[in-house]
C-alpha cells in the first residue's frame, strides 16, 4: 500500500448557532477553507489535484446536490477536477478522510483534498409530497439535526431516540453520573481556552470576512462557542431531555456553523508539490451499535482499529475523541480502559467547548490530532468519533 500524508490543515473558526456564520451559505462556507489551502501552497499546481470529497451530514438545504463540487467551483478551483460528498452524519468528515486516503493507498490518486462542512443554522424545513391527490394535510421538519422521515418499521424495532435521549440512556447504562459529566464538560471548556490564549488554533483557522446588511465586513477569527463557566454553574442547568436526567446543554455538544479541509498526499506528491507532511495515516475502522446508545459506538471501532494495527490505547500520545456528549465521552473511556482526565484526550479542549457542525467535525479532530502530534513530538495519534443512528468511526496516524 502507498503512504498517504496529511500535509496541510485549515478550518473556519466555529459559529454558534444563528451566529456570525449563519447569514453565509453553505456552499461559500465549505469553499472557504478549499480557497485558504490554494492561496497558502501557491507552488501547487491545481490542475494536478486528482479528487476533493467533503463530508455533510445534511444535504437538504444550500448543500444539496454534491455541496464538495459546488465548493470547488466556487474557490476557483479546475473545473476539470472530481468531487464527491459523503454522508455518515457525525462522522461524514472522517469517511471523507478515508475515501480519499484510500485512493492514494490504492495508487489512484497522488494529490487529494478532504474536507467537512455544516451549517446547522441554516438547516432548511423540508415537507413530503402529499400521499393524496387533492391533500390538504402535511408535516414539516425541522433538519438542523434529529429525525424526520421516519420509516414506522424502523421505529418499532429501534425507537427513534433523539441525540440527546441517546445521550441519557448511555449514562443510565454505564453509570456515568451528573457530576462527572460536569466535571467533564468544564475540563473541555478550560482547555479551550487555555488552547487559544496559547494561540494553538492560529495556525489551524483561517479567518472569515462576513458581509453585514447595512454594509462593511465583520471579521470572524475566533471559535464562538467556547463559555467561561464553573462546576457551580453547570450544577444549576436544567435537564430538559428526561426527568431526573443527567445531560444538560453544558455538558454537551453545541448546534454549530463551519468548514474545514485538508491535503492528503503520496510521497511523490510531497515531493513534486514542495509539500510538508505533518502525520501519516494509518487505518480507519468502522462498527455499529444499537442506535438507542448510539454514543458508545467508538468503543468497537476503536477496538476494531487497533486489533488490525496490532497496538493499544497506551502507544497513542494524542487521542482526540469527539465530545458529542459528556455521558457517551465518559462512557467511551471508560469502556477503552482511559482515565477521565488523561491528559492525552482532547488536549484543547473538544466538542463541548468548541462546538460540533456535523459534517466537519470528522476534519477537524484529525486536523487537531495531526497538528497536535507534531506539537507534541508524540508517536501516534487517535481520532474516533460517534455517529448518529448507531455507530462509530476511527482513524490512527502516525508522527512523520
Amino acid at each position: 500500500m502507498i503512504d498517504a500524508y496529511i500535509c496541510d490543515f485549515v478550518r473556519t473558526p466555529i459559529g454558534r448557532f444563528g451566529g456570525s456564520l449563519s447569514t453565509i451559505r453553505v456552499d461559500d462556507l465549505a469553499a472557504i477553507p478549499l480557497a485558504a489551502l490554494a492561496q497558502r501552497h501557491t507552488q501547487i499546481d491545481l490542475e494536478q489535484v486528482d479528487e476533493i470529497c467533503l463530508g455533510c451530514a445534511n444535504q437538504a438545504g444550500e448543500d444539496n446536490r454534491n455541496v464538495a463540487r459546488m465548493a470547488l467551483l466556487l474557490a476557483d478551483y479546475p473545473a476539470r477536477i472530481s468531487a464527491s460528498t459523503v454522508n455518515r452524519l457525525c462522522g461524514s468528515g472522517m469517511d471523507a478522510i478515508a475515501s480519499v486516503t484510500r485512493q492514494i493507498m490504492c495508487g489512484e490518486a497522488d494529490l487529494v483534498i478532504a474536507g467537512g462542512v455544516e451549517s446547522m443554522s441554516r438547516a432548511p424545513f423540508v415537507m413530503p409530497k402529499a400521499e393524496t391527490a387533492f391533500s390538504r394535510h402535511n408535516k414539516i421538519y425541522d433538519t438542523t439535526i434529529g429525525w424526520r422521515f421516519v420509516n414506522p418499521v424502523l421505529k418499532a424495532k429501534y425507537g427513534v431516540d433523539s441525540m440527546p435521549e441517546t445521550a441519557e440512556n448511555v449514562a443510565e447504562v454505564f453509570h456515568i453520573d451528573r457530576t462527572d459529566q460536569d466535571l467533564f464538560a468544564l475540563a473541555s471548556q478550560d482547555k479551550a481556552e487555555r488552547a487559544h490564549q496559547r494561540g494553538v488554533f492560529r495556525e489551524e483557522i483561517v479567518e472569515v470576512n462576513v458581509p453585514q446588511r447595512k454594509g462593511g465586513l465583520i471579521t470572524v477569527e475566533r471559535d464562538e462557542h467556547p463559555r467561561q463557566t464553573t462546576l457551580d454553574k453547570l450544577s444549576t442547568l436544567p435537564t430538559p431531555f428526561r426527568e431526573q436526567g443527567t445531560v444538560t446543554a453544558g455538558n454537551a455538544s453545541g448546534v454549530n456553523d463551519g468548514a474545514a479541509a485538508m491535503i492528503i498526499a503520496s510521497a511523490k506528491a510531497v515531493k513534486s508539490h514542495d509539500l510538508s507532511p505533518i502525520a501519516r495515516v494509518t487505518g480507519f475502522a468502522s462498527a455499529g451499535c444499537e442506535p438507542r446508545l448510539m454514543g458508545i459506538g467508538p468503543v468497537s471501532a476503536v477496538k476494531k482499529l487497533i486489533a488490525r494495527k496490532r497496538v493499544t490505547c497506551d502507544d497513542f500520545s494524542v487521542i482526540e475523541l469527539n465530545e458529542a456528549f459528556a455521558s457517551q465521552s465518559l462512557a467511551v473511556l471508560r469502556q477503552l480502559g482511559i482515565a477521565d482526565d488523561d491528559k492525552r484526550v482532547n488536549s484543547n479542549g473538544g466538542a463541548i467547548a468548541l462546538g460540533h457542525p456535523l459534517g466537519m467535525s470528522g476534519v477537524r479532530i484529525a486536523g487537531t490530532a495531526a497538528l497536535e502530534l507534531q506539537r507534541s513530538q508524540g508517536r501516534m495519534a487517535l481520532a474516533s468519533m460517534c455517529v448518529g443512528v448507531g455507530q462509530g468511526v476511527a482513524m490512527s496516524m502516525e508522527a512523520v
